[in-house]
């Protein structure tokens, strides 16, 4: 493990202002966006969008990297070039996401554990040679009763988290954990607070038992909120509020960095999110954006309109948005003069 290597890459990812682009949605994930909006679902339609993504001029304004998925990270631009060198030339981190998704627990009704440790070694030294500097691993935690998330969920998914954290840190990787805490369900926002924290204690516990080195190491964590079918869902300041508290409470003051997941959330919401918390500030480590379609959503239906350059735009106003969210500097006036 070159240590140094390791702050150094987290260091140029949560440079101040910028943020991490989620473009790390599966085959058929995003073929289920694209039939959303009409689009036909073939790798090259894919490519092009991704493209878009990938090669926009103005997003290293605001973005310190990108997570890839399998697929992208093996796709070139119209000229040829690789996607990750194309982000690469920007001063842009390529990571990768590793994980195999998660799967149905063994004897625990309605909760999933995530999988893909399996000849994860061997991925990780194929995606470090075609340039990946980070990646990431999600595992998703459910409320959805008083009985979940069970002890069982939270140390299968910790566990598994950890062995992957050691692995890409063995490779020279930044590991990115993501325990997502899902938003689906009608819970409170202590009930929320209540399971993050549960969550965030049993994953760094299995951090440090596998001797993750937590400098070299970046938390994606889901904001505590409200469940989406909560009949008094809570406000953007209190949202702010208790999640930068819970953070505060459970979360070791040395890990490298926090970036938020979107989390099912619209594109203002999230944002508005970010930016309170970062009002609030005082907190051991930075706060910044890793979002997927809280930025991708208005530049996907533009795209499949047809309308590509204004599909840009869209994009370069949802990175600026955020950048400033991260400096606690945006407003509801910057949407004002949204292009889209």
């Amino acid at each position: 493990m070159n240590e140094d290597q390791l702050k150094n890459t987290v260091n140029a990812m949560m440079a101040p202002g910028k943020g991490l682009l989620a473009a790390d949605e599966s085959s058929n994930t995003c073929n289920k966006r694209f039939e959303a909006v009409g689009l036909e679902t073939t790798e090259e339609n894919r490519r092009q969008y991704r493209q878009l993504l990938l090669t926009t001029d103005g997003i290293e304004g605001f973005l310190s990297g990108v997570i890839l998925y399998d697929e992208t990270i093996r796709q070139k631009d119209d000229s040829g070039t690789p996607f990750a060198e194309v982000l690469k030339q920007k001063g842009i981190i390529p990571g990768i996401k590793v994980d195999m998704g998660a799967k149905d627990l063994a004897l625990h009704q309605g909760e999933k554990v995530t999988e893909g440790l399996d000849g994860l070694r061997e991925r990780f030294a194929e995606y470090a040679e075609m340039g990946a500097g980070f990646a990431k691993w999600r595992a998703v935690i459910m409320i959805q009763s008083d009985d979940l998330p069970s002890e069982a969920c939270l140390h299968a998914n910790s566990h598994a988290m950890a062995r992957y954290a050691a692995l890409a840190q063995e490779a020279g990787i930044v590991p990115i954990v993501e325990p997502e805490v899902l938003l689906d369900g009608d819970h409170s926002i202590e009930r929320c607070y209540e399971a993050t924290g549960r969550t965030l204690k049993a994953l760094f516990h299995s951090l440090k038992d596998q001797g993750v080195m937590l400098e070299g190491t970046i938390l994606k964590a889901s904001m505590v909120l409200s469940g989406k079918d909560a009949s008094d869902r809570a406000d953007v300041q209190t949202v702010a509020q208790q999640t930068v508290k819970c953070l505060i409470e459970h979360v070791p003051h040395n890990v490298g960095g926090v970036v938020f997941l979107s989390g099912g959330q619209g594109e203002e919401e999230a944002t508005a999110h970010l930016d309170a918390m970062n009002k609030i500030g005082n907190t051991p480590w930075g706060l910044t954006f890793s979002y997927s379609r809280a930025i991708q959503n208005p530049v996907l239906k533009l795209w499949a309109e047809g309308d590509k350059e204004k599909a840009a735009m869209a994009y370069l106003h949802r990175g600026k948005a955020n950048s400033l969210a991260s400096r606690g500097q945006w407003s509801e006036d910057f949407e004002q003069n949204r292009p889209y």
